[in-house]
């Protein structure tokens, strides 16, 4: 998609560069992390995706002669232009040249850790943050969302319709992110083209209601097409929509064609898909499926399977693509650490808070996930890649130091990987493809464990600071705050 990246941010970015500019501090380097606090939907787990957007942002980042322009014009509260004509020539010119790592879309992630690290000149990791949080805060949301609710199907397939309901464009992103977290396809055309993922939809009440009989709708509809016809079937009443369906299905049959299905999108949707399913059996059509939607959710697919009914696929919109229980994850984008150009040490960054939680973590930090000997997870480590563990691999709670997990002996991954090189990208088209991420985020859901991926009060997945890790922060603080 054409996005303006350079001008979507907050204008406290552009303040900032300019200070950072004006001061001398565009050679020094930092190194920003972004991670999220609370897991969503008060789950076990979260789906990492916007990775594929962060990086057409990498390639993309210029600021144009509009842009330019734009910002020329704006006015400073006590008068006169708020940016230099010196900084605006300046940022005319930039390029962005930072590193980025980030886990794989699909990657499963939890609290506290990074999900990417962004380093290079201060002033370009500065005017990359808000929409860096705004691709994977999103995305990252909608693709945990669908993960939910395609592990609440059982198996069945999960299309995403909400398009219509999502907040603007966004909704063409969610579309893919639903995909990313396991949807089988998506009703949004364009996120389709844009992204090659699968897209599915047949008709809606208006096709019934433009013909003078629900029947005529229906075998005008199977003419047209045969090879996809799944008939809605309560534009007026339910049964009598099915036995409608049904008359043109057994029509359809006569052809040597196939009623592929009925969709039911209103009602007691568990009662009346039982309905469906004694008519059309009763019938012969015992290949017929039945689609359900209509505000659907995890909990209320997972109340439908467990009352007994047989569903051959769901279709899920508002309350997936809108996250319409939780609007944001709330990721943050933290300093960690500085240095003066490169090649030189990095120094250690850390904001204090009141809020414990709200505690940043130091250091050029990557994570390691280690494995139990049958494949399962065992626990993730945040550490600095500066600092590597050393002797025990022990990991410390960041809330709560008396919580530790010794992790010595096991095998493990690290999960940051090279998105962004000199602010070139480097991330391979398999890395950019939702597909793919689809199959990474399903093969990391296996290997949680079941009480880890249970809707209600799942049990929390242990991630640590390194040992010595731990204790430097703690250090630091106590340093920041003056304690002896």
């Amino acid at each position: 998609m054409n996005v303006d990246y350079a001008l979507l941010t907050d204008l406290y970015q552009i303040t900032m560069a300019q200070g950072y500019w004006d001061a001398g501090k565009t050679e020094e380097e930092a190194c920003f992390t972004m991670y999220f606090r609370d897991y969503p939907f008060k789950g076990g787990y979260a789906v990492a995706c916007g990775m594929a957007q962060l990086a057409d942002m990498v390639e993309n980042f210029r600021f144009s002669e509009e842009d330019i322009a734009y910002l020329a014009s704006l006015e400073a509260p006590g008068g006169g232009p708020l940016f230099s004509g010196d900084f605006l020539a300046y940022l005319a010119d930039l390029r962005l040249t930072v590193d980025v790592d980030a886990v794989p879309e699909g990657t499963i992630v939890f609290p506290h850790e990074p999900i990417v690290r962004v380093t290079g000149p201060i002033m370009q990791c500065q005017l990359m943050e808000t929409a860096l949080l705004n691709m994977v805060n999103f995305q990252t949301l909608i693709a945990t969302k669908a993960a939910r609710v395609v592990r609440a199907a059982r198996g069945r397939a999960v299309a995403e319709f909400g398009l219509r309901r999502a907040q603007g464009l966004g909704g063409v992103w969610a579309s893919r992110a639903a995909v990313v977290g396991g949807c089988a396809s998506t009703s949004d055309v364009l996120a389709g083209r844009l992204f090659d993922i699968p897209v599915s939809g047949t008709h809606a009440h208006s096709w019934v209601m433009s013909f003078d009989d629900e029947l005529t709708a229906f075998r005008e509809y199977a003419r047209v097409f045969p090879r996809n016809c799944i008939l809605l079937v309560d534009t007026y009443d339910v049964e009598q929509g099915i036995e409608h369906a049904i008359t043109v299905g057994l029509e359809m049959r006569e052809r040597g064609e196939r009623l592929a299905g009925i969709r039911i999108d209103s009602g007691d949707l568990s009662w009346l898909s039982k309905m469906a399913r004694r008519m059309l059996d009763g019938a012969g059509l015992t290949d017929c499926g039945i689609v359900l939607s209509n505000d659907l959710d995890e909990y209320t697919i997972q109340s439908i399977l467990d009352e007994g009914a047989d569903v051959m696929s769901f279709g899920v919109g508002t309350k997936l693509a809108s996250a319409y229980d939780q609007p944001t994850l709330g990721g943050v984008y933290k300093l960690a650490a500085v240095r003066p150009g490169p090649g030189a040490p990095w120094e250690d960054r850390l904001k204090i808070s009141e809020s414990t939680a709200k505690l940043t973590t130091p250091g050029v930090l990557d994570v390691r996930r280690y494995y139990h000997g049958n494949g399962t997870v065992a626990g993730d480590m945040v550490f600095d890649v500066n600092r590597p563990p050393a002797g025990r691999e022990v990991i410390v709670d960041p809330l709560d130091d008396l919580r530790q997990k010794n992790l010595s002996g096991l095998s493990f991954e690290t999960l940051l990987a090279p998105l962004a090189r000199g602010g070139r990208v480097v991330l391979a088209p398999q890395f950019r493809n939702a597909c793919a991420a689809r199959e990474r985020a399903a093969a990391g859901l296996d290997r949680l464990d079941e009480t880890q991926l249970r809707m209600l009060n799942p049990h929390t997945y242990p991630v640590g600071l390194e040992a010595g890790l731990s204790d430097r922060r703690r250090g630091l603080v106590a340093e920041l705050r003056h304690i002896l």
